[in-house]
């Protein structure tokens, strides 16, 4: 999976700045922690951490090759799932291999096809490729934004890494955040291309930037397009099922221990049962679901979750016959202030999940002590249908994206409501999220002939896909990457995306329920009862133990006045939730109370700049 970083400066030797090189790179020594590499040359400098998945003596980087007209290296991120295919027609073309890496496949690729390489690739990947005899440096990103990738223009080149913090490793980097980059981070949607710090951006999905003396040249390699689907509802199901099959087969290659994350929901046991039907009696793959302490004496069904995941997976796992383990994690441990720093850290943000970022952290760490690969059912839900506001009609109509009309981002349920006024008003939430809704609609694709209601589904779907999947991959990718650990997400495969983005709504609701089509692919492998399972959401906590223990870590930050996030938030707001029994604190005002706690965490991690005015 790995971590890059790098610099290039045409105005300076980049071979005496190594060491600032190689602290960018070890600000991500976490993403990698099996092998550290440095290369450089004149005008460029790149760094790697790897974790080592497939040919673990043969992948190191950068890796380089000597064309005789000057050399190319390249730095990587990811996996490439069609790298034996590709490695076959690369040596049909004269080309000879030294390993066994998809790491030299994608050198390779690039040596024979230049930029059009991106084009060939199947998998979740992020790379850089210095072509020493242009003095040209390419950054590329896969289709979805499984893999993140960020770079800084410089008077006179580019900082690039996996992660801000690489890129703000480096004294050339501004540590500043403004109230475009406070918006950003608010406003619970992600603009592709944006990022929250003052000066960097990050590289869309499905593009690739070029970077040379003259300037920097962005191009779109691939976008979801509108297409007529001609398939009948039988053959649609077929088609899921065929495409699901080849994708775990592809996804389960790997040269270490692997595993599934199985919650017991519809979207993590159908890869799992794909997984275990692949591997047959060679093996039995492990699974892992989380669970919380007292988690049967809290529980409580809601509008979202009618029942605990449990029983399910366990169901799931028995039907299936995977080695399952429950990882259960008490209240105590999800609150410490160790973890809220450690989960903050990671993701580079002001703002999470709260709980379920610190559970989901917990779970990947415990998992990795076990194992190096994943398989999740993350965007199954983004690319089938399956979020309840989905399929509430004032939702679908909602002339703004549909999950900040569900949540209303103005209200405490989403962690504005703590913030100081003054600094909302400025903010203007609303304004921004009407401009960036705007923008996005501008941008998705039409069908012609398409009538109204099924138009409206495939713009919803389209926003999903572009502006809140980003949100889900992101924390996917921090969290497990903060403890080495590889998720792969079979759902983000570019063949499935586009071929379910392009079946109408009522295909994909034909049964009247969320995911009728993965329902109905995936219907032969599993238990009745997880068929027909309602969709439930990642697990909360609900133990007041929790809700007691954040509460005194507020009340802590509170007592350091000089706290810099005493100037950004509502303290009356803050010191009356403090106050209340932990009983007397209703989900929605914990919300609040976690998104303060993140705020003051990752202002005292990263102490940066802030620019409250435009």
């Amino acid at each position: 999976m790995c971590g890059l970083s790098g610099w290039v400066s045409y105005g300076r030797d980049l071979r005496r700045e190594r060491e600032t090189v190689a602290a960018m790179t070890a600000t991500m020594a976490c993403r990698g922690p099996d092998d550290s590499g440095l290369w450089a040359r004149p005008h460029v400098a790149l760094g790697h951490r790897r974790l080592a998945v497939i040919d673990i003596e043969g992948g190191r980087q950068p890796m380089s090759y000597d064309t005789g007209g000057g050399e190319v290296a390249l730095a990587y991120t990811g996996e490439i799932y069609n790298f034996v295919e590709l490695r076959d027609e690369l040596r049909h073309r004269g080309h000879t291999f030294r390993t066994r890496s998809d790491t030299e496949v994608v050198l390779h690729a690039y040596l024979e096809w230049g930029e059009a390489l991106a084009e060939r690739l199947n998998g979740m990947y992020a790379f850089v490729v210095w072509d020493g005899r242009t003095e040209r440096l390419l950054l590329v990103r896969d289709r979805l934004g499984v893999k993140p990738l960020y770079y800084y223009p410089t008077q006179d080149g580019v900082l690039f890494g996996s992660e801000p913090k690489a890129i703000l490793a480096n004294p050339c980097a501004e540590k500043a955040v403004d109230l475009d980059g406070l918006r950003e981070a608010f406003a619970w949607i992600r603009t592709p291309g944006h990022a929250v710090w003052r000066g960097m951006r990050e590289i869309r999905p499905g593009t690739l930037v070029t970077i040379d003396r003259g300037g920097e040249r962005t191009h779109t390699y691939w976008r979801l397009e509108a297409t007529e689907h001609t398939d009948d509802r039988a053959a649609s199901v077929a088609r899921v099922r065929e495409l699901l099959t080849d994708i775990v087969r592809r996804q389960l290659v790997t040269d270490v221990p692997r595993c599934t994350l199985l919650s017991g929901g519809l979207d993590s046991s159908a890869i799992t049962a794909l997984a275990q039907r692949e591997l047959g009696d060679s093996e039995q793959i492990r699974s892992f679901s989380v669970d919380f302490a007292r988690h049967e004496e809290n529980f409580t069904a809601d509008p979202f979750r009618a029942d605990a995941d449990a029983p399910f997976a366990k169901e799931t796992a028995a039907h299936c016959g995977t080695a399952h383990e429950n990882l259960v994690f008490d209240a105590q441990s999800m609150a410490d202030p160790a973890v809220r720093r450690a989960v903050v850290a990671a993701k580079d943000l002001p703002t999470g999940f709260g709980d379920a970022d610190n559970s989901l952290y917990l779970l990947f760490k415990a998992i990795r002590e076990r194992s190096t690969v994943a398989l999740s059912g993350e965007s199954a839900d983004e690319v089938f249908g399956g979020y309840k506001w989905l399929h509430q009609p004032e939702a679908q109509r909602a002339d703004t994206f549909p999950w900040v009309d569900h949540t209303h981002v103005t209200s405490p349920h989403t962690g504005t409501g703590v913030y100081d006024k003054g600094l909302l008003a400025a903010l203007d939430l609303p304004g921004y999220i009407r401009r960036r809704y705007a923008e996005a609609v501008a941008e998705a694709p039409r069908l012609a002939g398409e009538d109204a209601f099924e138009a409206r589904m495939r713009l919803v779907c389209y926003l999903h896909l572009t502006r809140y999947l980003r949100i889900l991959l992101d924390r996917k990718d921090r969290l497990s990457m903060a403890v080495g650990l590889e998720v792969r997400v079979p759902f983000c495969d570019h063949r499935l995306v586009e071929y379910v983005f392009n079946t109408p709504w009522s295909m994909k609701t034909f049964d009247g329920r969320e995911k009728s089509l993965l329902r109905a692919a995936s219907a032969d492998l599993l238990p009745r009862s997880v068929v027909e399972r309602r969709k439930a959401p990642y697990p909360s906590t609900r133990d007041p133990f929790y809700t007691a223990a954040l509460q005194q870590h507020a009340k802590e930050v509170l007592a350091d006045r000089g706290h810099a996030v005493h100037t950004l938030t509502d303290q009356a707001w803050v010191q009356q939730t403090v106050a209340r029994t932990a009983d007397e604190v209703d989900g929605a005002t914990r919300t609040g109370l976690e998104r303060w706690l993140d705020l003051a965490t990752w202002l005292e991690i990263h102490a940066p700049r802030l620019v409250l005015s435009d």
